[in-house]
Parts: structure tokens; C-alpha cells; sequence
């Protein structure tokens, strides 16, 4: 009896975590219902300011500002503070998707609309649903695991294409090649699949190709 009360009181805590999931879906939806035209931006929580790639984020999140786009990020340090600064000094909507973690990632000071969220797959939902584009300057794991998801949504039809842009041809140029070489080749991806990647460079170049894909 003492082994069934256990299991009963695991799938009660079960069903009281869908209620969790589900208002974490709802914040989410009401906090950013009104956000209009936004793109989702993606780096390394790890750069400092006055790292170039932080540089790069800052002015990315200003111009796409300037050209009626909200500016969506993690909520955290490095590129994601860089962006939601570049966002907030412009004048525009600045969004921090900030995530719960157990060594604590603190929100930086630049979104004017911040979002915690416990579950990674919520913050997910978030960054794709809102979007009109990717960009997604240097980053690591994290940084990968984001767009590699809204890769495989958009080669699979699941969700409306959108640009996917990866900033800084010297850090991303081995990894389309090793898509190319290796998937593709190899039979692994379909010839068109490789072309949901784009890397590109220049901040200008990549805002107009954004506005290029959408009607503001």
C-alpha cells in the first residue's frame, strides 16, 4: 500500500505540473499578443561588451528597430543583453524570454517586457511563434539547440518559413559547409534544405533581407 500511495502522489504532482505548463503558455501568449512584427536574436550569454560580436548585436537590434521590428531574446547577459540594449536605446519594444536555471541566469536591464519561464520548451514555443526571423550571431549549445529546432520545424512544413540567418561568416561558414558536404551529400537532407541557412555579415544587408520576407 505504501508503494501505490507513492506512485498516486507522483502522478497527482504529474497533473498539477500541466497546470504549471499551461500558465506559462498563457503569460507567454498574453505578454507578447500585442509585440507586432518582431525577430528573435541568439548568441552567447558569454561575451562581454566591447567584444565585437556584442557590438554586432547591439546595432543588429537598433536597425531592425528602426525598420518597425520588436527585438525577441533570451532575456540574459552577452548577446542577448546586447540586443535587448541595442532594442531599448532605440526606442523599441525590447523582449527578454529569461529563463529559470539553477546557477540563476539574471535577467539584464534592457528588456521592457520580461518573461520568466521554468521550461525551456514554453520559451521555445515563444521565440518561433513571434518571429519573422532568426538571427543568430555566435554562440554554443544553447545557441544551436534554438536554431537547429526552427530549421527542422520550417524543412518539416511545421511551421510558415522564415529567414534563419547566421551573422558572422567567419564563425558559421565551417558549419554550413559541414551541412553541405556531409547531409546533403550524403543523402541525409534534401538539396533545398541546405538553403534555410544563410550566413551573412553586414548588419544593414541582413535587416534588408528580413524586411524583404515580411509586409510591415
Amino acid at each position: 500500500m505504501e508503494r501505490q500511495f507513492v506512485i498516486d502522489e507522483f502522478k497527482l504532482e504529474e497533473s498539477w505540473r500541466l497546470f504549471k505548463i499551461i500558465g506559462e503558455f498563457v503569460d507567454g501568449v498574453e505578454a507578447l499578443h500585442d509585440v507586432g512584427q518582431a525577430v528573435s536574436l541568439f548568441g552567447s550569454a558569454r561575451v562581454k561588451a566591447g567584444d565585437p560580436v556584442y557590438q554586432t548585436a547591439q546595432k543588429l537590434a537598433g536597425l531592425f528597430v528602426e525598420a518597425g521590428f520588436a527585438v525577441i531574446t533570451g532575456g540574459g547577459g552577452g548577446v542577448m543583453e546586447a540586443a535587448n540594449r541595442g532594442a531599448a536605446d532605440a526606442g523599441g519594444t525590447s523582449v527578454g524570454l529569461n529563463i529559470s536555471l539553477p546557477f540563476e541566469q539574471k535577467p539584464n536591464d534592457y528588456a521592457n517586457i520580461l518573461i520568466e519561464f521554468n521550461y525551456f520548451f514554453i520559451r521555445k514555443v515563444m521565440f518561433i511563434k513571434y518571429a519573422q526571423a532568426y538571427i543568430v550571431l555566435p554562440g554554443g549549445f544553447g545557441t544551436l539547440d534554438e536554431m537547429f529546432e526552427a530549421v527542422t520545424l520550417i524543412q518539416t512544413q511545421r511551421i510558415k518559413p522564415f529567414p534563419v540567418i547566421l551573422v558572422g561568416s567567419d564563425y558559421w561558414a565551417g558549419l554550413k559547409e559541414w551541412v553541405e558536404k556531409r547531409l546533403r551529400e550524403a543523402g541525409r537532407i534534401s538539396p533545398d534544405d541546405i538553403d534555410i541557412l544563410q550566413v551573412m555579415d553586414d548588419p544593414d544587408e541582413i535587416v534588408a533581407a528580413v524586411k524583404k520576407t515580411v509586409t510591415l
